[in-house]
C-alpha cells in the first residue's frame, strides 16, 4: 500500500513539473514574441520618422536623417540575405562572422549619427559630415558586397542544379523514346526469321514445287485429265476462297 501512494505520489510531482515547464516555455516564447513585436514595430517608426526628416529637414540634419536611413537599411537587407542563406549553405556562416564584426562598427555609426542629430552646432556637423559620409559608404558597401556575393552564391548553385536536372530529363525523356528505334528493328528481325523458316535450305527433305510430278503408283486411282464442272484441282497447300462481302 505504502508502495502504492509513493508511486502516485512521484507521478503526480512528475506531472505538476511538466505542466509548470510546460507553462514557462508558453510564457516566454509569448514574451518572445512580443518583443519581436515591438521591435519591428519600434523600427519602421524610426525608418518613417528618418525618411520624414530626410525630406522635411533641409541642411545637415535632414542629411544625417538621410544616412541614418540608409546605413540601417544596408545591414539590415544583408542580415537577412546571409541568416537566411546559411539554413541551406553553411559556408555562410563566416560571412556571417564578418557581418557581425562589420555590424559592431555600423550600430556605432549610427549612434553618433543620431546623437549629433540634436546637436545645436551645425557649423561644426557640417565640417564633419564629409567624414560621415565616407564612414557610411564603407560601412554600406562591405555590407553590399556580402549580401550580393550570398545572393551569387545562391543563384550559381540553383543554376548548377536546374543543369543536372535538364540533363537528367533529357536522358529519361531519351529512355522513354527507346521505342520509336527498337521496335521497328524487331519487326524486321521478327520477319526475317520467318521466312528463314518458312522457306527450306536446298537439299533438305521437304517438298520443292518445282519437282517433276511423280509416276502413279498401282495403288492410285487414275485422275482425269480435266476435273470435272471446269473446276481446278484443289492442293493441300492452297487457302479456302473467302466468301464474297455482301456489303
Amino acid at each position: 500500500m505504502e508502495t502504492v501512494v509513493t508511486v502516485l505520489v512521484l507521478l503526480f510531482v512528475v506531472f505538476v513539473a511538466l505542466g509548470v515547464f510546460a507553462a514557462v516555455k508558453v510564457v516566454g516564447a509569448a514574451k518572445r514574441s512580443v518583443d519581436r513585436t515591438i521591435t519591428q514595430a519600434r523600427r519602421t517608426v524610426e525608418d518613417h520618422t528618418l525618411r520624414a526628416k530626410s525630406f522635411t529637414q533641409p541642411g545637415p540634419a535632414g542629411e544625417l536623417a538621410q544616412l541614418r536611413l540608409t546605413l540601417r537599411t544596408s545591414m539590415r537587407a544583408t542580415q537577412d540575405a546571409l541568416y537566411a542563406g546559411v539554413r541551406e549553405d553553411e559556408s555562410l556562416k563566416e560571412s556571417i562572422a564578418l557581418f557581425e564584426r562589420l555590424s559592431a562598427h555600423g550600430r556605432e555609426l549610427d549612434t553618433d549619427l543620431k546623437r549629433l542629430e540634436a546637436d545645436p552646432d551645425r557649423a561644426t556637423l557640417s565640417e564633419r559630415l564629409p567624414v560621415l559620409r565616407e564612414r557610411t559608404r564603407r560601412i554600406t558597401e562591405s555590407a553590399e558586397s556580402l549580401r550580393w556575393a550570398a545572393r551569387d552564391r545562391a543563384r550559381r548553385f540553383a543554376d548548377d542544379d536546374l543543369d543536372t536536372l535538364s540533363a537528367q530529363i533529357d536522358v529519361e525523356a531519351g529512355a522513354l523514346r527507346h521505342w520509336t528505334t527498337a521496335e521497328p528493328t524487331t519487326e524486321h528481325t521478327t520477319e526475317a526469321a520467318g521466312r528463314t523458316a518458312a522457306s527450306p535450305a536446298p537439299g533438305a527433305d521437304s517438298p520443292t514445287w518445282s519437282a517433276a510430278p511423280r509416276q502413279a503408283s498401282a495403288e492410285e486411282p487414275a485422275r482425269p485429265a480435266i476435273t470435272p464442272s471446269g473446276r481446278r484441282p484443289a492442293h493441300p497447300w492452297q487457302k479456302k476462297p473467302r466468301p464474297e462481302s455482301t456489303t
